[in-house]
């Protein structure tokens, strides 16, 4: 098959969307109801079926040779995916292997691998502009509201349909740049972090026993270190009675999207303000929101701002088993960062006021670290190298390292636990060595 034509794809996928905008408006006329995500798609197959026939037919009226099989199938394929997937981004996004896409600009593309290799990759548009209109379409159908990308709009944050996390900007740039961070593992568990070597089988059990005592458990670590992954294996030993409330900037840990592990979840995504600057709803309003949801946990995706307040106050309310993740370079440090957002936020708190909210809600901090193991045959690893127990506050929080990092870059136990009982009523199994 010769090279595909991405000019012939746009042309098609105009068309098919002209069709397909067509038919929603006159079945709302004709009072049908209107199709499902599964018929839509399913008439959107037949539509670009018909396109390429036509086009097939008024190639051979004009003397000149039409697609093929295999080039019809192709660009079936890419119509249907710039339709309801992401264009040209589509075969990375359906490489199993991909971890991260890194976009400066149309033509510049990087894409990190699995394995840790980072190599260049073709164009994904015609023209930066094409670029920002692929982006556009994606803030307009993903999320539970539409997220505007715009000169009035220059930043957007996202999840993907297949739980990928995108973070976009333009004007802010020379050219607009885009970032996607692969959500691969969907439905993970403890069990499967001990099995990539993320953790030892004493931190499974450990953090295993934590949650089912209903510990908050503050998750910190740099950017793409596996906060997110590590939070959605905790969530997942938490029992299917159990009324979870997630509250996030952009949709992301998708503990719904599994009703056989919890069947009772309410998703809570951030909402921005409109061209007009108005309908805003904070991170800090619906945790807020969710505390009169009857949750039975309230699950936090990612700390970065006023919210920190609000969540800490529900922690030290009674709403215990809260999980959350946060950014920070070691476990030591999440207390300063927390210290700082709460300066930060409307409440203005003191560092020694905050210092006292985080003694009184947050029960262990468990840090993870992202590593380029080149010894070990250049494998990528992320790994829990830290957990810390808060013990209490004198004029500061007062913490202990109770697992520290061995000589394999895994954790193993280093300090006394002061709620050790209640961690082995819960099924913790000590090994009775430390390092």
């Amino acid at each position: 098959m010769s090279a595909m034509d991405h000019q012939l794809v746009k042309r098609f996928r105009q068309d098919a969307g002209d069709r397909i905008s067509e038919q929603r408006r006159l079945d709302q006329v004709s009072g049908v109801p209107a199709m499902s995500p599964e018929d839509e798609r399913q008439f959107a197959r037949a539509v670009i079926a018909q396109i390429l026939e036509d086009y097939a037919r008024a190639e051979i009226n004009l003397g000149r040779t039409p697609p093929n099989a295999e080039a019809e199938e192709a660009y079936a394929a890419a119509v249907h995916a710039a339709l309801f997937g992401v264009g040209r981004l589509q075969p990375l996004l359906d490489d199993p292997e991909v971890e991260n896409i890194d976009i400066n600009g149309c033509d510049q593309v990087f894409v990190g691998y699995s394995d840790g290799r980072e190599l260049r990759a073709d164009p994904v548009a015609e023209s930066d502009e094409e670029l920002v209109e692929l982006i556009q379409v994606l803030g307009a159908y993903s999320g539970l509201s539409s997220r505007p990308f715009d000169s009035a709009n220059p930043q957007l944050d996202l999840r993907l349909p297949d739980g990928s996390r995108l973070s976009a900007v333009m004007d802010v740039t020379r050219r607009p740049a885009l970032s996607i961070r692969r959500a691969r593992l969907g439905k993970v568990f403890l069990s499967d972090l001990v099995g990539n070597n993320t953790l030892t089988p004493e931190l499974h059990s450990f953090l295993s026993a934590a949650v089912l005592a209903r510990k908050n458990i503050m998750i910190a670590g740099a950017t793409n270190a596996g906060k997110t992954t590590l939070l959605r294996a905790l969530a997942n030993v938490i029992g299917p009675t159990e009324r979870l409330i997630t509250v996030e900037r952009a949709l992301e840990l998708g503990l719904d999207q599994f009703p056989e592990l919890h069947p009772n979840v309410v998703a809570f995504e951030e909402r921005l303000p409109n061209s007009e600057g108005q309908g805003m709803i904070s991170m800090a309003e619906l945790v807020r929101r969710s505390l009169r949801m009857n949750p039975s946990r309230v699950i936090v995706g990612e700390v970065l701002g006023d919210e920190i307040v609000t969540m800490l106050n529900a922690m030290s309310q009674g709403n215990d088993g809260s999980l959350s993740t946060i950014h920070a370079n070691s476990s030591a440090e999440v207390f300063n960062r927390i210290s700082t957002y709460a300066l930060q936020a409307k409440e203005r708190l003191p560092v020694e006021a905050s210092q006292m909210l985080v003694a009184g809600a947050i029960d262990f901090v468990v840090f993870v670290q992202r590593r380029n193991d080149f010894e070990r045959g250049g494998t990528l690893r992320r790994v829990v190298t830290s957990i810390r127990e808060v013990n209490g506050i004198d004029g500061r929080v007062l913490s202990s390292e109770v697992f520290a990092e061995g000589q394999d870059g895994r954790a193993y136990p280093h300090a006394p636990l002061s709620c050790l009982d209640e961690l082995l009523a819960n099924g913790y199994q000590p090994s009775g060595v430390w390092r």
